[in-house]
């Protein structure tokens, strides 16, 4: 199965690659509150970088993410495995007029429930837009 999701950010392709990418361990809590992240390889993210993940809520869940495509201010690719669950993810950005971009989120699997993962993944969108639009 395979969901994708976008929404336009009115700012330049390279602030929000950084916010989502670039910086997604320090900023992907803050649009996924139940979600916690720890850069397990040193250095900045990059293809090989791998990522404990620990998910709170009824059942919290454990798992990791490895970053499979890094293309600077345009893609972010990872293999994210949740306890049984795996999943493959990219976050590509498209300018989008002069100063705004898309971002469009793509999650494919074979096993996890990606029709229960629609309407949450609209919401980070939506959080991912207000915290980027926000900045100075």
């Amino acid at each position: 199965m395979k969901l994708d999701v976008s929404e336009s950010i009115e700012r330049p392709p390279a602030d929000v690659f950084r916010f989502v990418a670039t910086d997604h361990v320090e900023n992907h809590p803050r649009w996924d509150p139940e979600l916690s992240l720890v850069q397990e390889t040193p250095g900045p993210i990059g293809v090989g970088t791998k990522i404990r993940r620990s998910r709170a809520g009824e059942t919290p869940v454990e798992g990791e993410m490895e970053i499979i495509e890094f293309d600077p201010d345009r893609t972010i690719g990872a293999v994210v495995r949740d306890g049984p669950m795996e999943l493959r993810s990219w976050m590509t950005v498209e300018p989008e007029g002069e100063a705004a971009s898309r971002l469009t989120i793509t999650v494919e699997s074979d096993d996890a429930p990606l029709d229960m993962m629609e309407e949450p993944i609209k919401g980070s969108l939506r959080r991912i837009k207000e915290m980027v639009e926000g900045e100075a």
